[in-house]
């Protein structure tokens, strides 16, 4: 165990000593001379000799403080770097926890524009469903999916999370050659879907006024995150429900279509989620400003 003095006190000692002048280290430390004084005082009673011969203007070193000083003020030095050390990795690496279909979906096609503005900020995304514990350190910033704010936590709303079936081209051609028709909305009940026990697809239902009580979904594929439903859908699996705002390229470059113009919501958003006491820290600041600024018009303000 070690048998440490006061470390306040060693700290105004130190500089007491590099200045050999009482007023100087106080100016340095932020303190008054008064305190500085107080602060020796309590290293010499602990032990029980002086460390500096008090003149007239200055304080000059006793034996003892002189051979004290070299090296404490090495050892302040190496822990002033292993701190500063941290500073410099934490300002320059910025840790964003979010889904793994907003990074592969919507993040990680944008994050380059964020570095040309801060070619100093290093990113690096941590994907998963699990909710990070943002005071324990696991990241520094969250981009969230939910129907409501997270308790201790700033929370502010980017965009709403609305879905719309979609498919290929080519699966929908065939499906409207065979049905020798336009596709209608209660047609989708008979078509193989992507993931059919997930809830939002009765949403959806509901909106475009079809009944599907007691429906039993054609077999489909059953998927974890709607970036892998996407693929499955460009590999031309079935129809799917996805977020226009997400697949904005894929339908661009007609990999895939929204079928009909209706969207729907179960209320659920995605937000920048942070804890308040790190809100003016300059890299959470920077993404923050950064991502509002490339949120679509449909932003929450």
């Amino acid at each position: 165990m070690r048998r440490l003095p006061p470390l306040a006190a060693v700290r105004v000692f130190e500089a007491a000593g590099r200045h050999e002048n009482f007023t100087n280290a106080a100016a340095e430390l932020g303190m008054t001379q008064a305190a500085v004084s107080y602060q020796v005082r309590l290293l010499e009673e602990r032990l029980g000799a002086p460390l500096f011969v008090r003149e007239k203007g200055r304080a000059r070193l006793s034996p003892l403080g002189a051979r004290l000083l070299p090296t404490l003020t090495q050892a302040l030095d190496s822990i002033d770097a292993a701190f500063a050390a941290h500073r410099v990795e934490d300002e320059s690496l910025l840790t964003v926890a979010t889904t793994f279909t907003f990074a592969n979906t919507w993040l990680a096609w944008r994050l380059g524009a964020f570095q040309v503005e801060h070619p100093g900020i290093a990113v690096r995304l941590m994907t998963g469903n699990s909710i990070t514990d943002l005071h324990g350190g696991e990241a520094d910033i969250a981009i969230r999916a939910g129907a409501q704010p997270w308790e201790g936590l700033v929370c502010e709303p980017l965009m709403r999370i609305d879905f719309t079936p979609m498919c290929t081209p080519s699966f929908l051609a065939a499906t409207e050659a065979r049905l020798a028709r336009k596709i209608e909305p209660a047609d989708l009940l008979s078509l193989p879907m992507i993931s059919p026990d997930d809830p939002w697809w009765g949403k959806w239902f509901d909106a475009a006024g079809v009944k599907h009580e007691g429906r039993r979904p054609v077999a489909g594929l059953r998927l974890d995150s709607q970036a892998d439903e996407g693929h499955a859908a460009m590999g031309g699996q079935g129809v799917v429900l996805l977020t226009p705002e997400f697949w904005k390229n894929d339908m661009r470059d007609r990999r895939l279509v929204q079928i009909f113009p209706l969207t729907a919501t179960a209320g659920f958003r995605y937000w920048l989620v942070y804890p308040e006491h790190r809100r003016k820290v300059p890299k959470i600041r920077h993404f923050r400003e950064w991502l509002i600024g490339a949120i679509p018009g449909d932003h929450v303000p």
